[in-house]
């Protein structure tokens, strides 16, 4: 008993003040990590498309996207949960100037994000992402453009996610 009332004395303090320490290491927070990892990523056919690297950053405060297309095309993107308004959101940016801007929440099993409705001569729509956590350990990405009643108008991307070897 001696010894447990020392250890407690001496570690529980350290332990509280580190779990206190890490305001992002919350089941929320965690709710994007079926996504992280080192990955070739495929679309439907089996064809390699690239590469990702995704990555908690800010001591599990940000979810860090880093896309390498085979055929030239690259982007970042930063993913964060914000305990505010109990979304996720998303903030890309490609080498070609697209920049999505983009926010949901966790289902299960998946993460589905959406950008704010966008309005220009093709009419008004928005871009939905969703990412799903398969059987197998992969990852689906799936990027959708639906107009204003939720009416999918066309999709963008399909992609298979598989961990490197």
């Amino acid at each position: 008993m001696k010894y447990l009332t020392v250890f407690c004395l001496l570690f529980l303090p350290v332990w509280l003040f580190a779990q206190e320490d890490c305001a992002c290491c919350t089941q929320q927070h965690n709710q994007f990590d079926f996504w992280l990892g080192e990955w070739e990523v495929f679309n439907e056919e089996g064809e390699k498309l690239g590469e990702n690297h995704i990555k908690k950053l800010e001591n599990n405060c940000l979810v860090s996207e880093n896309w390498q297309g085979d055929r030239g095309g690259s982007g970042k993107s930063f993913n964060y949960y914000d305990p505010k308004d109990e979304t996720w959101n998303q903030l890309w940016v490609s080498n070609i100037g697209t920049i999505l801007k983009l926010k949901g929440k966790a289902e299960p099993g998946k993460m589905v994000l959406k950008s704010q409705m966008v309005k220009d001569k093709k009419g008004n729509y928005y871009n939905q992402i969703t990412w799903t956590r398969n059987q197998d350990g992969s990852v689906s990405q799936l990027w959708e453009i639906m107009d204003e009643n939720d009416k999918l108008l066309t999709e963008t991307f399909n992609g298979i996610y598989r961990k490197k070897d």
